[in-house]
């Protein structure tokens, strides 16, 4: 059994208790997603916060998805009446693993730190959001990500909103967060699109994160990725979702693609999201 105040910073970020410190937190993440849709928080986790989640990794990195195939930025098949250039016909090699929810126990490290006191409070104050749910998806709603030398994950937006990561453990070298800050919010903007594939984008912004960093990031609206890794240590980062709407899952092809199997909960719900961005 684990104690969060014992995983998280709360010297730092003492995100359960109201108090000026917490206060002056929020107002920098505030402002760093106003600015471009990111906020990191350094040094987050403890050491023992750092070790605890790198021994869960471990213990349930057999059980990631693994997968190796060819993306585009939208997850979506490939449509032959478009031009040859638009980015929505231009696929990429995507190698890649999660570690579905269903893995991680209530009273494991991963959802002890979710289900801190304040944690989702203190999420739902960064982004300011009205409308701020859990991801219910019970395959996504908190997973690790899992990549090993060689692999990566291309261009792409997110399914989710709102998205939370935490990195726990970081490959030997590789591993780059990059990101083109809000350019569809408000439209599809495939002009702009093609350009950070071009690599002609001058909008690319570049993360390196450590273990313990927290991470906000509006990855519905923020075209990013991440560079391919180095060295035999796996990279993993535990991904916290958030939506807009209540009740929200993933799509069942999405859901098939990421983690290799769907539930019934996705077939359920399937085409009742109410925006209409492309996944």
């Amino acid at each position: 059994m684990y104690d969060a105040r014992n995983l998280v910073n709360i010297a730092d970020y003492p995100i359960h208790i109201d108090s000026e410190k917490r206060d002056t937190v929020l107002k920098t993440v505030r402002e760093s997603l106003a600015l471009d849709g990111c906020a990191v928080l350094k040094n987050f986790l403890t050491e023992d916060g750092i070790a605890a989640l790198t021994k869960e990794a471990d213990a349930v990195a057999a059980t990631a998805h693994r997968s190796y195939n060819r993306t585009n930025v939208y997850f979506t098949a490939d449509d032959e009446t478009l031009p040859a250039n638009d980015p929505r016909r231009r696929f990429y090699d995507r190698s890649n693993a999660f570690i579905p929810a269903d893995n991680f126990k209530s009273d494991g490290a991963l959802r002890t730190i979710h289900d801190f006191d304040g944690f989702d409070r203190f999420i739902h104050d960064c982004f300011q959001e009205d409308a701020f749910y859990r991801y219910a998806d019970p395959l996504a709603d908190v997973i690790i990500n899992m990549a090993v030398e060689g692999n990566g994950f291309p261009w792409h937006f997110d399914t989710n909103n709102f998205t939370v990561t935490l990195a726990v453990q970081n490959a030997d070298g590789g591993g780059a967060f990059e990101y083109a800050p809000g350019i569809r919010k408000g439209s599809e903007n495939f002009s702009e699109v093609g350009r950070v594939l071009d690599g002609t984008s001058d909008l690319i912004k570049v993360l390196e994160l450590e273990p313990g960093d927290l991470q906000l990031f509006r990855g519905r609206y923020s075209l990013h990725r991440v560079t391919p890794l180095v060295g035999s240590t796996p990279r993993y980062v535990a991904i916290f979702s958030y939506v807009e709407q209540p009740d929200m899952v993933g799509s069942p092809e999405r859901t098939e693609q990421l983690y290799g199997r769907t539930l019934p909960i996705h077939w359920e719900r399937a085409g009742k999201r109410k925006d209409a961005y492309i996944d």
